[in-house]
């Protein structure tokens, strides 16, 4: 059993779920382990399944470090017919923030720090919506795509943004360090492979999700504890 594995048998829920989003009913997994310190969201519009191996082994690293995730599929099955709405930064990202606004009506989470997730096609959404959602999100990592296509967005993201780059296509990394120049936040680019070493997909995945769960439990593991800290130290509410 794989550690990501061993993390998901402690899961306190792991529910496939409907959000409500723009009239519509969007599809999404939640899955929460005993007292969670923080959540992760996962942007999901490229049509593919929200339950890949891809996204299961990130989230059970998760669940092991304490945190939740929420994997929303943005895009309606009969929008995905045509590939137009995959692109749609602007409208993918609206929905991936008023996901995350629904989410945090639940108890559970409402002082939970938040993360946005984005692979792919779905980098730029993350990132666009980490900008629109910039006073709540507490940390961000993409995974390849063409996140420069969140345009102006990019310089209103405030939390730490980490960018993982691999694969051979020189245009998505140029495109990974374009959008990272125009960053005012912390950020950083991670190569994924070294110079001369082909790695194959199951390696680059597992070390992809390794740095992405590295980054949002630094993040948001250290704003939980701040949070929980600020509150000890205010004491009890007084009333005169």
């Amino acid at each position: 059993m794989t550690t990501a594995e061993i993390a998901s048998s402690w899961l306190q829920h792991d529910d496939e779920v409907v959000v409500p989003v723009e009239h519509v009913e969007l599809a999404g997994h939640l899955r929460v382990p005993m007292r969670p310190t923080g959540v992760v969201v996962f942007a999901h519009g490229s049509g593919t399944d929200r339950n890949s191996p891809r996204n299961k082994y990130l989230a059970g690293l998760l669940a092991g470090q304490q945190l939740a995730t929420l994997t929303i599929d943005l895009l309606m099955p009969a929008e995905t017919i045509d590939r137009a709405p995959i692109f749609d930064v602007g409208r993918l990202g609206r929905r991936l923030t008023a996901g995350h606004s629904w989410l945090q009506r639940s108890p559970i989470f409402q002082e939970l720090p938040v993360g946005y997730f984005g692979a792919g096609s779905d980098a730029p959404v993350a990132l666009w919506a980490a900008a629109e959602s910039r006073d709540t999100v507490r940390a961000v990592v993409v995974r390849g795509g063409r996140p420069d296509l969140a345009g102006e967005r990019l310089h209103e993201v405030l939390a730490p943004t980490l960018f993982l780059v691999g694969g051979h296509d020189q245009r998505v990394r140029a495109a990974n360090h374009r959008a990272a120049e125009r960053m005012r936040c912390e950020h950083r680019v991670t190569e994924l492979t070294a110079p001369g070493h082909v790695w194959g997909e199951p390696r680059l995945t597992r070390w992809a999700a390794y740095l992405a769960a590295v980054w949002f439990t630094k993040h948001l593991t250290e704003n939980a504890l701040m949070s929980e800290t600020s509150r000890i130290e205010s004491g009890p509410a007084r009333t005169s």
